[in-house]
């Protein structure tokens, strides 16, 4: 990721996770003060449309930044651990093969390879967190559902980048 047109990349990628995390909904169900966010949808379409290691780098470094600018500072670095995978392994798979994110059926099972990742790691992380290992089952439904929403827009969103932005030469 040396070359400097790499590292904006990176940037724009990680301001947009950044962004995208800072909209956000609470789970009004979950004793442990949860929420859902917009910033896997951004996750999943960086790591489609830009391959694993600006995958990796938008989700760990944006939603990391977004626990330290908020009340989950705590969580910072499970989140950067957590989502540095998980964009690692939705890039890697949407690309596996010379695929280049361009196939959304890989896409959409890249999503789910992540989901299994994801759901577990943030129970672990959010049991070690809180010193228990019941409360974080009620966070499970609210992780579902980022990635649902990640499932139902990412996709196109992602479609429409590389139409529009990526064939263009614009990035």
């Amino acid at each position: 990721m040396g070359k400097p047109r790499n590292i904006v990349i990176a940037g724009l990628l990680i301001a947009v996770v950044f962004i995208a995390t800072n909209i956000r909904f609470p789970i009004p169900f979950s004793p442990t003060g949860g929420l859902v966010h917009l910033g896997t949808v951004a996750l999943f379409v960086a790591a489609v449309c830009f391959g694993p290691r600006k995958g990796a780098a938008a989700g760990a470094i944006g939603m990391a930044l977004f626990n330290l600018f908020s009340e989950w500072a705590v969580w910072a670095p499970y989140t950067f651990v957590i989502r540095a995978v998980m964009g690692f392994i939705i890039g890697y798979a949407a690309h596996f093969g010379g695929a280049r994110g361009r196939r959304p059926w890989r896409n959409v099972a890249a999503l789910g390879l992540g989901g299994l990742w994801f759901i577990p790691a943030t129970f672990v992380a959010e049991a070690i967190i809180i010193g228990n290992w019941i409360y974080p089952v009620t966070s499970i439904p609210g992780n579902l559902i980022q990635l649902i929403l990640a499932l139902a827009v990412g996709p196109t969103i992602a479609i429409f980048v590389q139409k529009h932005i990526l064939n263009r030469g614009t990035i």
